[in-house]
This record gives structure tokens, sequence and C-alpha cells, in this order.
């Protein structure tokens, strides 16, 4: 079966889930907001410009989940999804992920954000086969700390290969979409690589690759 991958933020969405999740923290007063909102947009910044260090990134998102009872997560993630995720759903992506599931594809989203925030977009979006940055629980609890291979940069390429392993689903004849620079490893990896809305570094490279370049916000 013929492989679909998405990215998710600024990809399938018109905006990046993990940046918006720290604004609605401190919007809500759910963090110190001066402090929280200086590290979200220096973290923000650094993922930009390619020089992310994702195991500290993913130590401060995941901090304000750390000892939280799960049912008042959730409740927190039903308002972020209404106030911060609905208005940047992007109707193109829908449609794009639609023309796959016609053809025939197995869809799969794969994400640097961790997967208490993605899970419940990947969800909306109707894909069920998600691989995202995981966080470490404990009787039923967060612990703030990351767990396993963070899937960012070459950590995509690691996942999907694990994820892989044992399925009839192959990298023959596969695509994957996505807006970052952060993901040439996995683009030069697919036979299908498709450039959306992309930042300027990727945008240079798919211009000397000759890969296609569209967008979803049109």
């Amino acid at each position: 079966m013929t492989l679909a991958i998405f990215d998710l933020d600024n990809t399938l969405l018109g905006g990046d889930s993990d940046y918006l999740w720290g604004r609605f923290l401190c919007e809500q007063k759910l963090v110190d907001g001066a402090e929280f909102e200086a590290q979200n947009e220096r973290f923000y910044r650094d993922y930009q410009a390619g020089n992310l260090d994702i195991e500290a990134y993913l130590r401060f998102a995941l901090a304000p989940l750390k000892g939280r009872p799960m049912a008042e997560l959730r409740a927190w993630h039903r308002d972020f999804m209404a106030s911060m995720i609905a208005p940047i759903m992007l109707p193109a992506a829908r449609e794009l992920i639609a023309s796959h599931r016609r053809r025939g594809h197995e869809l799969l989203i794969i994400t640097a954000t961790n997967e208490f925030i993605t899970r419940p977009i990947a969800t909306a979006l109707g894909v069920d086969e998600l691989l995202a940055s995981e966080a470490e629980i404990v009787d039923g609890v967060y612990t703030g700390e990351p767990r396993g291979v963070p899937s960012y940069g070459e950590g995509k390429v690691a996942r999907l290969r694990h994820w892989l392993d044992g399925r009839a689903t192959t990298l023959d004849g596969a695509w994957f979409y996505s807006d970052s620079h952060n993901d040439l490893p996995l683009l030069e990896l697919v036979d299908n690589p498709v450039v959306v809305d992309p930042d300027e570094t990727l945008k240079a490279r798919a211009e000397e690759r000759g890969w296609p370049v569209i967008s979803l916000r049109g």
C-alpha cells in the first residue's frame, strides 16, 4: 500500500500547534505568562533557524502537564482546540487528505510536536496513524519528561523506519508533505516529496531539486 505522510504544523494547519499551545497556556494564566512566553518565543525562533534543542524544548513544553489529572488536561485541550486550532484548520488540507484516501493510500501524520497536543488534532483531521514526540506517563500522570526518540529532523526518519517494521506498507512510492527545512531528511528519503507553503530555506532547496511546491492556504 502506498504511504502518504504529512507534517502537521504549518503544513496541514495554518499555524504551529506547539507554539499556539504555549500562547494558550499564557492567555489562560495556567503558567507564569511572561517567563513562559519568552521561552516559548525563543524555542520557536530556534526551530525556525534549524538549531532547536529538541530534548530541552520537550521538557519545557511538557512541564505544565506534570502531575496534572488527565481529566483536567483533557478539559484544557478541548478549550485549546476551540480557541486556537479550529481557526487554523485548512479546508484544502482536508481535501488533500481525502484525495489520498480515495486513492487507497495509507495515511500518516508525523510531527515533532508532542502526542498530547497532536492526537486530538489528527483525530479531527480523520487520520488515525500518528507519529509524534512522546511523553512519559507514570501511574496515569505525565512526569514532564520526554520518552523515546523525538520525531524531529533525522528522528522522523528513525521513527518512521521503526513504525514500518513488520508492516506490509513500504516507502515505495511514498509521499511526504512538509513546510519546513527541518524535514529535509525525510523529504529526501521519499519518492514523492511535496513542499507546502515553505520557509525560505526549504523553498530554495525545492527549486534546486525540482520538487513541487503547493499552497493549502489560498
